[in-house]
């Protein structure tokens, strides 16, 4: 692929991790590694034992992770892996280099793209969270407070550093636009891909995760429920729709908005509510196929700072969707300008339980079928050759 370096990929989270970030940075590690030398800087233990004895070749680097909802330990626990990944890469870049991350902790990319610049390195940042818009988004900084200041005014010497940033959401254009350090040609827009092959799933009686339900419609969530969700407008749509014993939520999960999910329906105990804990990889095209129609819920202004993964494959098997975020968000854009779903204003529980009802009651297959089509868009090897593309590219130009 290079005529000269190799590609190193960064990442916090990488397999056995089995978050979604961990899958998708591996993907794209094996994935180059079959036309260049590819080295990954782990910060998951038991990723190099794991892949012992084939490409790509993976060195861990210490990493302590306490729970997400210990702030302050996540915090130094993120600042240390930070400096640690700042130390490996100035020991382990060499000019001419290629490197890729994404800013997972969030004081990453500052130190990557430090250290790149020190080594002659080429740097590109996978912008899956926009900060500290994100933080901002989910109530934990607040718009004009010092840290959102500082974090912005490092973003701008960061974003100079950076020979290419790579989008998932078109969204995520305008607000990058606004930094001095970024231009058009530096962004790529390279979407993530459905992990499902994409076509209609017959809803199924038997299906185990449906079979003893007996209202008509079900209505799934599904995922990581973090700081960025809202699981409470579900739990109060559901609430509204308690009496409708037609329609049923299935909602599963993890992280700290599944905990509040679960502490909501031990007090509530509504009857057309089940919790099911997470599924396992090889359960989930099972349990997506469970549900007539799925819900993502975000808080406000998630529009340019998150892309949901999840509903690539929500799509691929021919679901509709029921997205909570504002209209110009990159997946409402692909819900309304296809019509594989609806788009409710974030906050408003009443109009949430109003579009189930809605979706209760329409019966259109054909948007089942749309919805299997466009997920086709999405698929592995048209992001592959986006990465490989611009790796190319990169690794032909003189280092600076």
């Amino acid at each position: 692929m290079q005529k000269s370096g190799k590609v190193v990929v960064v990442s916090q989270h990488y397999p056995p991790d089995p978050s979604t970030t961990a899958a998708i940075m591996a993907a794209i590690s094996e994935r180059v590694a079959q036309e260049a030398e590819v080295l990954v800087l782990s910060g998951t233990a038991g990723s190099a034992a794991k892949a012992a004895g084939s490409k790509p070749q993976i060195v861990e680097v210490g990493n302590w992770m306490p729970g997400k909802a210990a702030l302050l330990k996540r915090a130094l626990a993120e600042l240390l892996f930070t400096i640690r990944m700042f130390v490996a890469l100035l020991a382990k870049l060499r000019r001419g280099d290629v490197a890729l991350t994404v800013p997972a902790p969030f004081m990453l990319p500052y130190a990557f793209a430090a250290a790149a610049k020190l080594k002659g390195a080429k740097p590109v940042l996978i912008m899956h969270d926009l900060y500290p818009d994100v933080l901002v988004m989910a109530g934990l900084l607040k718009p004009r407070s010092i840290v959102a200041k500082a974090m912005r005014a490092l973003n701008a010497p960061m974003f100079r550093a950076l020979d290419a940033v790579v989008i998932i959401g078109r969204d995520t254009e305008k607000l990058l636009l606004r930094y001095g350090g970024v231009t058009r040609d530096k962004i790529r827009f390279i979407p993530n891909w459905a992990t499902l092959a994409p076509g209609v799933r017959a809803i199924a009686p038997d299906n185990p995760y449906r079979r003893s339900l007996s209202a008509r419609f079900v209505v799934g969530l599904s995922g990581n429920l973090g700081f960025t969700h809202d699981p409470v407008i579900v739990f109060e749509a559901a609430r509204l729709l308690r009496d409708d014993r037609d329609i049923h939520f299935v909602l599963s999960g993890w992280g700290v908005g599944f905990d509040q999910l679960r502490q909501m329906q031990a007090e509530a105990k509504l009857p057309n509510v089940t919790l099911v804990d997470r599924v396992e990889d090889d359960q989930l095209e099972a349990f997506l196929s469970a549900a007539d129609v799925w819900i993502i819920p975000y808080r406000r202004n998630v529009a340019g700072v998150s892309v949901p993964s999840r509903f690539y494959n929500l799509l691929a098997i021919g679901r509709p969707v029921i997205l909570v975020s504002e209209a110009d968000a990159e997946a409402a854009l692909t819900v309304t300008e296809h019509d594989v779903g609806w788009v409710v204003e974030p906050g408003n529980a009443a109009e949430l339980a109003k579009t189930v009802s809605r979706a209760a009651g329409a019966k259109d297959p054909q948007r089942a079928e749309r919805a299997a089509e466009i997920a086709g868009r999405f698929d592995f090897e048209t992001a592959m050759t986006g990465y490989c593309s611009l790796i190319r590219e990169l690794s032909q130009q003189k280092p600076d």
